[in-house]
C-alpha cells in the first residue's frame, strides 16, 4: 500500500502544479525552458505511474475489502466509462461539440472513469487509486475553468461531423478496451459473469 500511495503522490503531484502552483510553474519554465520542464515532468510522471501501478498490482494480491458491490453496479460502471471514452475522444477529435461545450474533456473523462470504478470496485487499494483521481479531476477541472475565465478563452464552435465523429471513435475505442484489452492488461474481464 505505501508503494501505490508513494506513486499517487508523485504521478497527481507532478499533474497538480497547475492546480496549486500555477505561478511557480509558469516561473520555473520561464527559467529552466520548456524542453527541460516537459523532460522532469514526464520523467516523475512515469516514475509516479510506474510506482502506483506496481503498488495497485500488490494490493490486489492480498486486497482488504471494504464492501462488496452489487454485480448491477459493473454494468453502471460500464456504461459510464463509455461515456468516459467518448470524454476522452472529444479532447482530440477536431471541431467537435462536446469540446465546444465542456471545454476540457479529458479531465471530464478521468472524472467518469474513477467514479464509475468506485461504484464497481470496493477494496481499500480501489478507494485510495479511484478516489484520488476522483478528487484530482474535481480540482483540475474547477483550476482549468478557472483559468478560462482568467484569460477569456473561447473554443471554437463544433460541427455535427466532428461530433458525430468523437462518439463513434470513443465508442469504437471504449469497446475495444472493455471487452479486450482490459481483462489483457488489467486482468479483470469487466463483463464476465463469472
Amino acid at each position: 500500500m505505501t508503494i501505490l500511495l508513494l506513486g499517487l503522490v508523485i504521478f497527481l503531484g507532478v499533474h497538480s502544479t497547475r492546480i496549486v502552483a500555477d505561478g511557480w510553474r509558469s516561473a520555473q519554465i520561464a527559467r529552466i525552458g520548456p524542453g527541460p520542464w516537459k523532460l522532469g515532468y514526464t520523467v516523475l510522471s512515469l516514475i509516479g505511474f510506474y510506482l502506483l501501478l506496481w503498488g495497485y498490482g500488490a494490493a490486489r494480491q492480498a486486497p482488504v475489502v471494504l464492501w462488496t458491490p452489487p454485480v448491477a453496479m459493473r454494468h453502471v460502471a460500464g456504461l459510464l466509462t463509455l461515456i468516459a471514452f467518448v470524454l476522452l475522444a472529444a479532447t482530440y477529435v477536431p471541431r467537435n461539440g462536446i469540446k465546444a461545450r465542456l471545454h476540457h474533456p479529458m479531465v471530464l473523462s478521468v472524472k467518469v472513469w474513477a467514479f464509475a470504478h468506485l461504484l464497481a470496485n470496493g477494496t481499500l487499494a480501489d478507494v485510495l487509486l479511484f478516489g484520488s483521481f476522483l478528487a484530482w479531476s474535481v480540482l483540475s477541472f474547477s483550476a482549468a475553468r478557472g483559468r478560462d475565465r482568467a484569460a477569456g478563452t473561447r473554443y471554437p464552435a463544433g460541427t455535427m461531423a466532428g461530433t458525430l465523429a468523437t462518439v463513434l471513435v470513443g465508442g469504437a475505442a471504449w469497446a475495444l478496451f472493455a471487452f479486450r484489452l482490459h481483462g489483457w492488461l488489467i486482468g479483470v474481464q469487466p463483463f464476465h459473469q463469472g
